[in-house]
């Protein structure tokens, strides 16, 4: 093993918030080494960004790089979201919301997406170690740190004054301190793929909108369909096992996810109708199991950002605006430790995040148990409501202002209700 090495900031995984959090502590001047042990750019999944992560992608100076490459790697415009349910259909404008901020983004391949985000944090100075990977963790000392393996199988340590997991589903601290905690969401599995989306000229399609269309059967099943700006789509769909079992698929690696995909698309048929011309040209992918949970998301000298804390569901693409968010918090707080100043970490980082992300998990357990879905269809809502909702599918979770981010699951039951007899309630949401 070679000798230690050393470094102000060691962040796992190169991800948005690792990328992120890897930009701003350079702006403070802080040297940065990241560990990721894929090399760039690699696929991800969760395309659809949130308008809210334009503001913190600015902060991180990212944001213009993004801009500067929307034409090379088509990303679409994004202005909001659209719903199908059998002939019911509904959208969101975000431009039109209850919280200032941007209104639009971008659906975005995420493989070029974070590549960017990656090399523009390697610009401001971060150093990249692609293909290295964790084997240990220690946390006992002061300084944090780190066994890693090269890929010529060369083993290291190397020690910073703080560590940072950003290394998403991989979870590396939560596995290695033991830190993991049973979601309380069922458990649930994604189907998905790229498509060639063959949709041309159609009134009831919209490409600057991301499309969620519920199961015709199952309601607690829905489809994702994402459209980028040279034609193709990321496609998903998301149910409980049981719903696929009903499909002959009992999760073995053996089986045709093409055909499987194909026979649940046929049972919804005005998405059937939409991607008609659809030409399935990449091998489907699968996920099991996604949602997840940790006992505390920060210590003295760690902090878990984004997906490596909490994972939802991917029903309103609040992933990466999560994990952007949780950077813009922590690092203010990290260049505190390092001046030598003390941080709450429960009470600056851990309950500020978790405030939004409640909001986040409230409307998607009331989107599986059909509440927010008799919201999306419903035909009464007023201007009101509507710019409160589209605040919330707009990413604006921290709005402590919108009167659904308090008591957000009450406050979600009580608009189902009022949407299904708007006779019987007062629009005005401040009482409950």
């Amino acid at each position: 093993m070679s000798t230690m090495q050393h470094t102000d900031v060691l962040i796992i995984g190169a991800g948005p918030s690792g990328s992120s959090a890897a930009a701003l502590l350079r702006q403070k001047g802080y040297q940065v080494t990241i560990i990721e042990k894929q090399h760039f750019p690699r696929f991800s999944i969760g395309e659809s960004l949130l308008p809210q992560s334009m503001v913190f992608l600015e902060e991180a100076g990212l944001l213009d790089t993004v801009r500067e490459h929307v034409e090379q790697f088509a990303f679409q415009f994004k202005n909001g979201a659209a719903f199908l349910k059998g002939k019911q259909r509904s959208f969101y404008d975000f431009r039109e919301k209850f919280t200032d901020g941007p209104g639009t983004t971008w659906q975005v391949r995420r493989a070029n997406f974070d590549h960017l985000l990656a090399q523009q944090a390697e610009n401001y100075g971060a150093e990249i170690r692609f293909g290295h990977e964790v084997i240990d963790v220690n946390v006992e000392p002061e300084h944090p740190l780190l066994t890693v393996k090269d890929e010529q199988q060369n083993v290291y340590q190397i020690q910073g004054k703080f560590l940072l997991d950003a290394s998403g589903f991989g979870r590396i601290l939560p596995k290695f301190l033991e830190l993991e905690s049973p979601s309380d969401f069922p458990v649930r599995r994604a189907v998905f793929t790229h498509i060639e989306d063959g949709i041309l000229d159609d009134p009831d399609f919209d490409r600057e909108k991301i499309l969620i269309s519920v199961h015709a059967k199952d309601p607690r099943a829905w489809y994702w369909l994402i459209p980028f700006a040279d034609g193709r789509s990321s496609f998903g769909v998301v149910a409980e096992q049981d719903f696929f079992e009903k499909y002959g698929f009992d999760g073995s690696a053996e089986q045709d996810l093409e055909a499987l995909f194909k026979r649940i698309l046929a049972d919804e048929e005005s998405l059937s109708q939409v991607l008609r011309n659809a030409q399935f040209d990449t091998p489907v992918r699968t996920l099991v199991g996604y949602s997840a949970n940790v006992k505390h998301l920060a210590d003295r000298n760690y902090a878990l950002l984004g997906n490596a804390g909490e994972f939802l569901d991917p029903v309103f693409s609040s992933g990466v605006t999560i994990a952007l968010k949780s950077s813009s918090l922590a690092i203010p707080l990290v260049d505190q430790v390092l001046q030598g100043q003390p941080v709450n970490w429960m009470e600056q980082y851990e309950k500020p995040l978790r405030s939004g992300i409640q909001v986040f998990r409230a409307y998607v357990e009331s989107w599986y148990s059909g509440e927010f879905q008799d919201v999306v269809f419903s035909k009464n809502q007023d201007e009101k409501i509507r710019r409160m909702v589209s605040s919330l599918l707009a990413g604006y979770a921290w709005d402590s202002s919108n009167p659904i981010h308090k008591n957000a699951k009450k406050r979600l039951s009580t608009l189902a209700e009022y949407c299904r007899e708007p006779a019987s309630l007062e629009t005005d949401l401040s009482g409950v």
